[in-house]
Parts: structure tokens; sequence; C-alpha cells
């Protein structure tokens, strides 16, 4: 396994990052347990998880919310894995019915810490990441509360995640005024069929130091040789995202066989080579699924296969205000 520096930060993850929505929902604790096992054997230090993951996201459902963090938690009590892995979690989102059991208030950050250390059986939370922006919430209090938990204890850092560029400026202006580190990464939906963070957001998180962590980095599976599963029989639930793509598909797939490399590999190879990205979250349901993406961290793409690329899946035309202007 290779290791970067978390943005602007001193602290080396992996540069694959394990995504953990599944636990507790499509991968019971037996498997939870299995993949992370695998994860760290294979060198992965970083575990990324939220307070809402493992049960239905939707308010009117059974909740299995928090259910994520409890079999992380208990992974690591029975393998004594706390101090290997850096662990991140989130907080926005409900976890409630009631008015102040979600978004970003002083009085929620600091209750959805304590609820989420307790579940994940530990003293503090390595990076502490706000699921979205909050706009009812003053930064002034939002930073208020973060650094009571840094000075605490219970938090070392602290991201952003579907955050746009302006959002990440106004957080970072107002930490700084406050002499506070700030935000040091962004978890953003970025892949290489989805590349419109790098008009502004990639570019904003560069120039401030602000690691960018990609989740869904494969498109939701759609650039893990779908035609080729298709062929087989496993078409699964992207039929029609397929068809609408299946030209770029056919020229990314055949692209892939020509380099000798799986297309799951290519496409986290791809926003590797993006010097802004820190550490793509991976999100298998199975060891299997796990070990057939760590190859990517050793793919070596030439300026004209990223041409290629760039040709088969092109992004917003470049960064602003080139890209939309002069």
């Amino acid at each position: 396994m290779k290791y970067a520096n978390l943005g602007r930060t001193g602290l080396k993850v992996s540069r694959l990052g394990l995504g953990t929505m599944n636990f507790g929902y499509v991968s019971d604790e037996k498997a939870s347990f299995g993949i992370m096992d695998a994860a760290l054997d294979a060198g992965i230090n970083f575990i990324d998880t939220a307070d809402v993951y493992g049960g239905p996201q939707k308010p009117d459902m059974e909740k299995g919310y928090g259910h994520s963090e409890e079999i992380i938690g208990r992974w690591m009590h029975e393998r004594q894995a706390r101090d290997r892995i850096v662990l991140a979690t989130k907080l926005y989102q409900p976890m409630g019915y009631g008015p102040n059991d979600r978004r970003l208030s002083a009085y929620h950050i600091r209750k959805a810490c304590e609820d989420s250390l307790r579940r994940l059986k530990t003293d503090r939370i390595d990076l502490y990441q706000m699921h979205h922006i909050d706009r009812h919430t003053p930064w002034e209090e939002i930073w208020q509360a973060f650094e009571l938990l840094v000075q605490q204890g219970k938090v070392l850092y602290v991201g952003s995640s579907n955050f746009a560029a302006w959002h990440i400026a106004m957080a970072q202006g107002a930490a700084n005024s406050r002499h506070f580190l700030g935000l040091v990464s962004e978890q953003s939906l970025y892949n290489l069929a989805n590349r419109t963070v790098e008009l502004e957001l990639v570019p904003a998180c560069r120039h401030l130091g602000i690691g960018v962590i990609p989740w869904s980095p494969l498109a939701g599976g759609l650039l893990g040789g779908t035609l080729g599963k298709a062929a087989s029989g496993r078409r699964g639930a992207l039929g029609d995202v397929i068809e609408r793509h299946r030209a770029q598909l056919e020229a990314y797939e055949a692209l892939c066989r020509e380099l000798g490399e799986q297309p799951s590999d290519v496409a986290l190879g791809g926003l590797l080579h993006n010097p802004a990205v820190s550490a793509p979250i991976i999100g298998p349901r199975t060891r299997e699924q796990l070990a057939a993406n760590l190859r990517a961290v050793d793919i070596c793409l030439s300026p004209e296969v990223l041409r290629r690329l760039d040709q088969i899946w092109p992004g917003p035309g470049g960064e602003a205000p080139k890209a939309c202007a002069w």
C-alpha cells in the first residue's frame, strides 16, 4: 500500500480509503469484519463511516442508523486495531425526529460526537466530517463547537463533505479568523464520469491545502467493467445508465483491455493521478471486491492515456474561469 498526506496535514492515509456505508445493511457483521481484516492486512489504514450509515436512510423507514459505527467499534475492540487506523466519521443527517437531531448547531455537534464515540467504543475521532453544508447555522457557532471538541481531544481533524467551492472558502476564511486549522479534507462525488468538481472545488482545495476524498469513485459500478458483466448476464441495476453511456463505456473498456488493466483499477488510478486527491473511498461488499481494487495504487497512467481518458470522459473543460470565460 502507498500513503499520502491528508491535505496539508502531517497525517498519512492509505491511498485507498475503506468506505463502510454497506456495513450492517448490505454486508452483515461477519462479512464486515472480514472486509476490515483484509483491508488492514493490505495496509489500508483509513476507514470512513458516518453516524447515519447502517440502514435505510429515509425518515419514513425503519432506522438502522449508527449500525455501521457499532460494527466498526466492536471490530476495533476485538482486533485491538484502534491505533492502527485513521478513523473518520460524519455528522449532519437526521439521527432522530426532533428538530435538533440534525444539521450543525453546536447542540447537535456536541451530541452527535458523544453518540459516535460511544458507538465506536473510542475516545477520539481522527477525522470528523460535516456531511453537508448547513445553511441555517453561522460559521462562528460551528467552529466554536469544533474547537471545543479538539481542545477536549475528542476530535483531531475536521473535514467537510458535499460542499461547494464557495462553502469551502467561507468556512476556511472563518476558521482562519479564529486562528483555527479548519478544514483538512473535502469528500465529494468525483469519478471519471462525474467531474464537475474539477471546475472550482478541486482548484480551491488544492490552493487551500485541503485533501480531496472522492466518494463513488467507480460511479456506482458504472466504471467497474459493466459491459463485460452485462455480457455475462450480470447486468445489475445499471441497465438504463449503461445504455446512456454505451459508446463511452465501449471506448473506455477497450482502452482498459489495451492497457491490460481492470476498468475499476483504471478509474481509481485516474483519480489518484490528480495531486489534490488524498484517497478515493472504495465501498466493497466482499473481501473479493476489496482485493480487486488494490492494484489501483500501483497503476501509472501515461500522459497519453490520461488524454484519452479525457476524450472518453470529458470534464467541465478545465478549471474556472478559463473553462467558462477567458
